[in-house]
């Protein structure tokens, strides 16, 4: 029998469930310290997933949970772009 592929789990900052890597939205702080959404899930840094659910996202604006998550202060940018990246997938 062949091996079945085991599929990636991400845990979500707001809800803290594992779901699914390909459902959730990645925002990596890079080695220079920025702070972005990261569309491809691929790069380099330190990452954390958010997924797509109405509640989360509310909850990511309003306790600023990446700021908690990379330490350091996120613009409110970042915020929107990430919120937009999820209610797209």
């Amino acid at each position: 029998m062949p091996k079945k592929k085991s599929v990636p789990m991400r845990m979500c900052i707001a809800c803290r469930e594992m779901k699914p890597k390909q459902e959730m939205t990645r925002v990596v702080k890079n080695a220079d310290g920025e702070i972005a959404a990261d569309p491809t899930g691929k790069a380099p840094g330190r990452g954390a997933y958010i997924c797509g659910n109405e509640e989360c996202l509310k909850k990511l604006t309003g306790k600023k949970l990446l700021n908690k998550a990379f330490s350091a202060d996120v613009s409110l940018d970042v915020y929107r772009e990430t919120e937009e990246e999820a209610l797209e997938k």
